[in-house]
């Protein structure tokens, strides 16, 4: 027999189930507003260097003089940095190295820091041949990509699509064309975002990495919407639960 207040019961429940899962699927969060876009700090430069900072580690090598060097690379033994054969520039600018004492390196390049040892072991030995090598040159690439991490840098010119191909490349649900990169300019930190699906303007889109730079892939929404349907099945289930049983009352 029909009951009014079994009907009432139920059509409640379908309205509290039905909104729920609309509440799951639909659901969203305002995006924060957007920083200005400093592209002006990401113009490619056609000789670049890098720099020496403070915290670098280095690696000193001069031929035949293993007892001067810290962590050759013309000896026989391990010069990587996870071995401890290194020096740090420390707070002023300056490491300590063997006979000369300290030696200001920071501001200065990797070519013209050579310079500078050369310059001062010449007093004891023949025409030195000494080569420098810093450690911890990397940049961090988060976001979704297959190996998202930190990269170890071995030479000055690298790009943006270099090292997301290094990082594994882009997993499924990754945005390419919003792809940003982060970089220290005298301790603020600038951004610019890069289109990676246009290859009509590829050469100034591919730009060029430094040392200490962070690459961030984010994620279409499309991922956010799997997410929340998956966690939408149960309650559309109970949604469709409830009009079985309704339409049940009416037999």
């Amino acid at each position: 027999m029909f009951n009014p207040t079994k009907l009432t019961l139920l059509l409640c429940v379908l309205v509290s189930l039905s909104s729920c899962a609309t509440q799951n699927m639909f659901q969203s969060q305002d995006p924060a507003p957007a920083a200005k876009d400093d592209s002006l700090f990401f113009k490619p430069q056609e000789n670049y260097q890098y720099v020496i900072r403070k915290d670098d580690k280095l690696n000193l090598s001069i031929w035949d003089n293993d007892d001067l060097s810290v962590g050759s690379i013309f000896g026989i033994y391990n010069s990587d940095q996870g071995y401890g054969k290194w020096v740090m520039v420390d707070t002023k600018g300056m490491i300590t190295v063997p006979k000369i004492g300290e030696i200001k390196v920071e501001g200065l390049t990797v070519s013209a820091a050579k310079d500078s040892l050369v310059k001062a072991y010449s007093r004891w030995i023949v025409k030195p041949i000494i080569d420098i090598k810093v450690l911890n040159k990397e940049v961090t690439v988060i976001g979704d990509l297959r190996a998202p991490g930190k990269i170890a840098l071995e030479k000055d010119n690298n790009t943006l699509v270099e090292l997301i191909g290094k990082a594994g490349d882009v997993d499924f649900y990754a945005d390419k064309s919003k792809v940003k990169v982060i970089r220290m300019v005298d301790n603020n930190p600038k951004y610019i975002t890069v289109d990676l699906t246009r290859m009509d303007n590829y050469y100034v889109n591919n730009i060029q990495i430094h040392p200490g730079d962070v690459i961030y892939v984010p994620s279409k929404k499309g991922k956010e919407w799997d997410k929340r349907a998956g966690a939408s099945i149960i309650p559309a289930t109970a949604v469709i639960t409830s009009i079985i049983l309704i339409a049940s009352l009416f037999k």
